[in-house]
């Protein structure tokens, strides 16, 4: 048990799921698993354990923004000993190839963030941090069975939500960003500090493009093909 978080050691599974909105984590236990049980409710950030095809699984919320998803991420990798961590989110698309509702598979992350330093994990020089390559190509291969056609690339995860840096001028911090979001690069570098495994899956909520946004609740219930996704991936590591 930590501050943060009031589930026994073995309430919690090896794989945990997580999404940013805890009232997500909750909807996700509620219509994926079988028998889930709420384990955790300290400051309302939900965690629910149940199964999913007869493997255990543990979806919790992990909040906004790195402060946050480091501070439930470290503690489920070194007090839970998870090994196994894949963010569902939503996030910004920076490119007119992402539509809404479009699925990115994020195989690294940029961010200007000194998180990584903060916790004894040497950011590199280009500050980007990488998915784990195993459970990537688990994913990848795990779409390519479900008939996705996931976007694979490089997202930027930043601290300021209402940035006052334009977007266009955003992508060029490191090349090849295709998305934004506030949460991936923490995760990977805890799952780097663990020697654990990290993925961040988003679903396109906005697009800065084309200006289209989902609501607050389409963002709660409509990304249902990257829940399976997530669900899918999970039951083979």
């Amino acid at each position: 048990m930590t501050i943060h978080n009031k589930a026994k050691k073995n309430d919690i599974a090896k794989v945990v799921l997580m999404p940013g909105d805890p009232l997500r984590a909750k909807w996700i236990a509620k219509n994926y698993l079988k028998s889930p049980r709420l384990v955790n409710d300290v400051r309302n950030m939900y965690c629910y354990t149940g199964f999913y095809k007869n493997t255990r699984v543990t979806v919790m919320g992990s909040g906004m923004g790195i402060p946050s998803i480091g501070i439930y991420s470290y503690e489920l990798f070194k007090v839970y000993q998870v090994k196994t961590i894949i963010r569902i989110g939503s996030a910004g698309g920076f490119v007119k190839d992402l539509k809404l509702g479009d699925i990115v598979i994020t195989d690294k992350a940029y961010s200007k963030s000194n998180y990584a330093n903060d916790i004894g994990v040497k950011t590199p020089l280009d500050r980007v941090l990488q998915a784990s390559p195993t459970l990537l190509k688990t994913c990848t291969n795990t779409a390519k069975k479900l008939q996705l056609t996931p976007h694979i690339g490089k997202i930027l995860s930043e601290d300021a939500f209402y940035s006052a840096i334009p977007w266009q001028k955003r992508m060029q911090f490191s090349p090849g960003i295709i998305a934004v979001e506030m949460e991936a690069f923490a995760l990977y570098a805890n799952a780097i500090k663990a020697k654990a495994n990290a993925i961040s899956l988003l679903t396109i909520s906005d697009s800065f493009v084309s200006k289209k946004t989902m609501s607050a609740i389409e963002r709660q219930t409509s990304f249902k093909q990257m829940v399976t996704l997530a669900l899918e991936t999970a039951i083979q590591l």
